[in-house]
């Protein structure tokens, strides 16, 4: 991955925590990991626990970052995200899924929130 590509995604990314936060999101933690993949934000929504996926793009020249989140992507983000739930003790939280996209084609960054993106069995 390219140095520009990773500055892009980090850029995105505080991009898409201060939209969240502005709509309430309470953020727990970016870019957790584990051995089986990472989940770029996980916030609180109220008494939600929400796993939020973003994806930057510098154009629409390949579609809505939106599109790239696919069902294997989906399903990786579901697994990991029972592993943390599981792991923080937190299983008696409901929990969601949302995908935030930011497209920086415009003159300006166009930040997205797309709640409630895909279910527990990473169908959208």
């Amino acid at each position: 991955m390219t140095q520009q590509r990773i500055a892009l995604g980090k850029t995105g990314e505080d991009l898409a925590v201060a939209e969240l936060e502005r709509r309430g999101y309470e953020v727990i933690a970016r870019r957790w990991r584990s051995r089986a993949g990472e989940i770029d934000i996980i916030a609180r929504d109220g008494g939600t626990l929400v796993f939020i996926e973003v994806k930057a793009r510098d154009g629409h020249d390949f579609g809505d970052g939106s599109e790239s989140v696919t069902m294997r992507k989906r399903q990786t983000i579901v697994r990991l995200a029972r592993q943390y739930v599981v792991d923080a003790n937190w299983t008696d939280r409901p929990c969601r899924f949302d995908v935030v996209t930011i497209h920086f084609d415009s003159g300006h960054p166009e930040v997205t929130v797309y709640a409630g993106a895909f279910d527990e069995s990473g169908r959208a």
